[in-house]
């Protein structure tokens, strides 16, 4: 039988820390599925019997609060999207959607508990995914509780263009909503600093596509807050 999992492009760090026996393994213990733009990958309150790993594409988790619905983080393509909550609760705690089209890949809840337990560097790399995500959600935390409207979408444009698409020109696949939604601002003000932004040179909109201009000043706009 083909070893579907070793021939994977897309393996994450931990998944190169298997043997190709337990690759093999895992070759049954997973499946991938296509997700067009605002499907949904994980419903908030369902049980959960998969670890989701995103292959390709992107995807917002989201949490359904008292008097609305939070995005709190956008990912991009090799992380994994259900770490928390194999490792506590057997309820989804959040829920996450496609940003754009996207391929998941869903693993077994049991062996990926089962290879954590056999293979030790496996797990090793997963508690050092998941103190990476600790660290990152702290630090945003900070900066969307400290940093003005500016400095919040800087930081956003920043990381789509330097961590998501690796280039300074994108199509921004998030609207205004959720952008504002994800820098905790209004539409209206989020609108505002896009303007803004345009009007100062520092990027160029057109429809839904982005071209960062001047790269130095939305650093310092981030680095600074405002």
């Amino acid at each position: 039988m083909e070893n579907k999992c070793n021939l994977c492009k897309y393996k994450s760090i931990a998944e190169t820390k298997l043997t190709e026996e337990e690759l093999g393994e895992l070759s049954c213990n997973c499946l991938t599925v296509s997700f067009k733009k605002g499907d949904s990958i994980i419903r908030q309150g369902t049980y959960s019997t998969n670890v989701a790993y995103l292959k390709s594409g992107l995807a917002k988790i989201h949490i359904e609060g008292p008097y609305h619905v939070q995005v709190v983080r956008i990912v991009k393509p090799s992380n994994y999207l259900g770490l928390p909550t194999t490792f506590g609760d057997k309820v989804n705690q959040y829920s996450v959607t496609a940003v754009e089209n996207s391929e998941v890949c869903f693993i077994d809840i049991t062996y990926f508990r089962k290879m954590l337990t056999l293979n030790h560097d496996f797990s090793n790399q997963i508690i050092v995914e998941l103190c990476k995500g600790e660290i990152e959600s702290y630090q945003k935390c900070v900066n969307r509780t400290q940093k003005q409207v500016r400095g919040k979408v800087a930081d956003v444009l920043l990381d789509f263009s330097d961590n998501i698409y690796h280039s300074d020109k994108f199509v921004f696949q998030i609207n205004q909503e959720d952008l504002g939604n994800l820098v905790d601002a209004s539409r209206e003000s989020i609108s505002r600093v896009l303007n803004d932004f345009g009007r100062e040179g520092l990027i160029k909109i057109s429809g839904k596509e982005v071209e960062i201009l001047n790269k130095s000043m939305l650093q310092m706009i981030s680095k600074h807050g405002w």
